[in-house]
């Protein structure tokens, strides 16, 4: 007589148990490696209005495909519940289920335009251009910055052994003009989560309107020769009467002297300077 080995009691129960929790460890485990933080899921928050706006419209972005998923992989693991292999009966088959295929292709399609729709506006903030009396023209040259004001004598530059500064005004429209003399480069600056190609023959245009006072760092981002790592800048961000206080120093014969010096070298620079035209960039954020 033959004995067939018998399975202890309560085997599949324990089965089960593990597979469901492997289920459920899974996708905790891979959220928890990928090292995403809530709410800014990986962003930084910016410290200006248009990369605000930005930022949101990445959190919206993010919360809508963690529910998107979330109901995606519901619906798969109901399925391979509720519909698993029970016997080697077939279960009904139906087709046509018309509520069920539009409600299906209506809203993915509701979805998208809603999307659409907040990357159109968010876009359009970020290139508005309104109306200011604060301008500024960052030039970019292989490897350093200048920063020069319109109708003021202010001016600032800087090479790989020189970081130099853009002050601007907070809670103001400051109009910046990027230009570069030779390749091509990239104003960046990480606070506030902007960049813009600073390209030659171009004037690429757009307006930065800073929330909060600080110093913050900026950097080329595209790779422009021997020295591009070092290529840095920074952006003073001051009250608006630090800021008069600062463009009045150079009204002074030392601050004079010491902007016609500024600028006879970036003349120098800009020497092989071909014609620009303007254009308001449609570069990444």
């Amino acid at each position: 007589m033959e004995l067939t080995p018998q399975p202890p009691k309560g085997a599949p129960a324990k089965s089960r148990l593990r597979r469901l929790g492997a289920a459920i460890a899974l996708p905790i485990a891979g959220i928890l490696l990928s090292g995403c933080t809530l709410p800014s899921f990986g962003a930084r928050t910016p410290e200006t209005t248009t990369g605000q706006s930005v930022y949101h419209l990445w959190q919206g972005f993010s919360v809508g495909a963690v529910i998107i998923g979330a109901l995606t992989l519901g619906l798969i693991l109901w399925a391979v519940l509720a519909y698993r292999r029970k016997d080697d009966t077939i279960p009904k088959q139906s087709q046509y289920h018309i509520p069920l295929e539009v409600i299906y292709t209506v809203i993915p399609v509701l979805v998208v335009v809603a999307l659409f729709v907040a990357t159109v506006v968010v876009e359009n903030k970020v290139l508005a251009m309104p109306k200011t009396d604060v301008s500024i023209n960052a030039n970019a040259f292989q490897w350093g910055w200048g920063f020069t004001y319109k109708d003021h004598n202010a001016v600032a530059i800087g090479n790989t052994t020189e970081t130099p500064t853009m002050v601007m005004p907070v809670d103001t429209d400051v109009k910046i003009t990027v230009t570069s003399t030779d390749v091509v480069h990239g104003f960046y600056v990480r606070d506030f989560s902007f960049s813009r190609y600073a390209l030659p023959g171009v004037r690429n245009q757009f307006t930065l309107h800073a929330l909060k006072t600080g110093t913050f760092f900026g950097q080329c981002t595209q790779l422009c020769g021997l020295y591009h790592s070092i290529m840095y800048f920074k952006v003073k961000v001051v009250t608006a009467d630090e800021y008069k206080v600062w463009l009045a120093s150079f009204d002074t014969p030392e601050g004079r002297l010491a902007a016609a010096q500024a600028k006879k070298v970036l003349a120098e620079q800009m020497s092989a300077h071909v014609p620009v035209k303007t254009e308001i960039s449609r570069g990444a954020n």
